[in-house]
């Protein structure tokens, strides 16, 4: 189980980070030059919302946040067969998601992709920069392409309640 998480700035814009790309060549199909809002593992005896606050701090440093929505249900998506058993770390054939919509209250430069949670963590993205939500499926990789149509349906209402809050 993991979280997906889409930060709002002002404007209504989304927050998107490009995946590092990997050394590994047979990554590098699921991988290359995909865009995505942040995403991550739920710990064992974690509460989603938790670790949603927890991975977007690790994978962007934002801790300036307020909850806005909450995607209903879980969102899947699976790998296709030529990234099974290597994306995923090889243990898993898709995720479960449970996304969550967060206001940004602080400003861009508390944003630090390259050197994540003060440093602490190992960056996953390379670059980061804000999107209108429905492009968004575009920007990913393929088979993650209906899960985001799923979160922008769900969060269509979400860039207009936080445009000049």
């Amino acid at each position: 189980d993991c979280v997906g998480i889409a930060v709002f700035n002002r404007d209504g814009l989304v927050f998107i980070g490009r995946r590092e790309a990997e050394d590994d060549p047979e990554d590098s199909a699921v991988r290359a030059d995909a865009w995505q809002m942040p995403q991550g593992g739920i710990d064992k005896g974690e509460a989603p919302y938790d670790a949603a606050l927890r991975e977007l701090y690790e994978e962007t440093s934002i801790r300036s946040v307020e909850l806005v929505a909450e995607v209903p249900g879980w969102v899947h998506y699976d790998l296709p067969d030529a990234a099974l058993g290597i994306a995923l770390k090889g243990r898993y054939r898709g995720q479960r998601q449970r996304w969550f919509a967060f206001r940004f209250t602080g400003s861009d430069d508390e944003i630090d992709v390259l050197a994540p949670g003060d440093g602490s963590m190992p960056a996953e993205f390379d670059a980061w920069r804000w999107e209108r939500l429905e492009t968004t499926p575009e920007l990913i990789v393929p088979f993650k392409q209906d899960a985001y149509r799923e979160v922008v349906a769900a969060l269509q209402d979400v860039p207009r309640a936080v445009r000049g809050r």
